[in-house]
């Protein structure tokens, strides 16, 4: 099954005879809370999801988004409507991040049929409704598994012995700036690769015979396993994403930069290169 959805399939099948759960989940990094945005105005039937309080366990030593409590999780999913046997249709705002990450935990625990609304609400010409839903309780008990998670020590040994991404922006890779955690560089043999340039100039992410090509000249083709980190697990969810649309199954280290910077113990690499 594709991982994303476009605004005109989606329009499609909210007309059908199976319509889909939709999840609004607008968050950004620093920015303003997503509710009052959704509060005005959203696609109609849409529930509003809290990635920080639903979709992430409390800032610890997990990191700054660690994963739910899954027991948590699943009854936010079902006070969502979420359902097993209904497809899900998760968007944001237009950068993908926080919707990926919704995708990356139903997937992860379970759901069979999740898709990413390709650009988010950018890109719906649909109308767009005030009215808060109240939706019917959903019965989606989460069982985590179904797709790979790696801890810290996992994303070192992945980094030496298949291909580890950095889905952050270059520079903090580097270590040329670190605006958010203890300590700039990155996870020693990672390989940069900033989530950013697998979207097209209007949010939407690249097709997959591009994803393709670039993930493979990044040596996905060449290694047996591919995992991403990111700074807390967000970003990297929607990399994840795209190596999914891709055909490339990734792992995810949930944890991510937040985790592993925290860690005095762990050693960190600067620079343009892996090492």
């Amino acid at each position: 099954m594709n991982a994303i959805i476009t605004a005109s399939e989606l329009t499609s099948d909210l007309a059908g005879p199976r319509p889909p759960v939709l999840l609004d989940v607008r968050w950004q990094l620093g920015g303003e809370h997503g509710l009052p945005a959704y509060e005005a105005g959203h696609i109609p039937g849409a529930a509003f999801v809290d990635l920080d309080k639903e979709l992430a366990g409390p800032p610890g030593a997990g990191g700054r988004h660690p994963l739910p409590d899954v027991e948590a999780f699943g009854a936010a999913m079902r006070r969502a409507g979420v359902r097993a046997d209904t497809p899900v249709v998760v968007y944001d705002g237009g950068q993908g991040w926080a919707a990926a990450r919704a995708w990356w935990l139903l997937r992860w625990t379970g759901h069979q049929n999740v898709r990413v609304l390709d650009g988010g609400l950018a890109t719906w010409t649909g109308p767009v409704d005030s009215e808060v839903p109240v939706p019917v309780a959903g019965d989606f008990v989460p069982v985590p598994g179904s797709l790979p998670l790696l801890d810290a020590d996992g994303a070192a040994g992945l980094a030496r012995s298949g291909l580890l991404l950095d889905a952050r922006a270059a520079e903090r890779y580097r270590g040329d700036v670190e605006p958010i955690d203890r300590v700039g560089g990155h996870i020693p043999g990672a390989v940069s690769a900033p989530t950013s340039e697998n979207v097209a100039p209007d949010g939407r992410l690249l097709p997959a015979a591009a994803l393709a090509d670039r993930f493979e000249a990044l040596g996905a083709g060449k290694a047996a396993a591919v995992g991403v980190y990111c700074g807390s697990g967000v970003s990297g969810a929607h990399e994840v994403l795209a190596l999914a649309v891709a055909g490339i199954p990734a792992a995810l280290y949930a944890g991510s930069w937040s985790q592993w910077s925290a860690d005095g113990s762990r050693p960190v690499a600067t620079g343009p290169g892996p090492q």
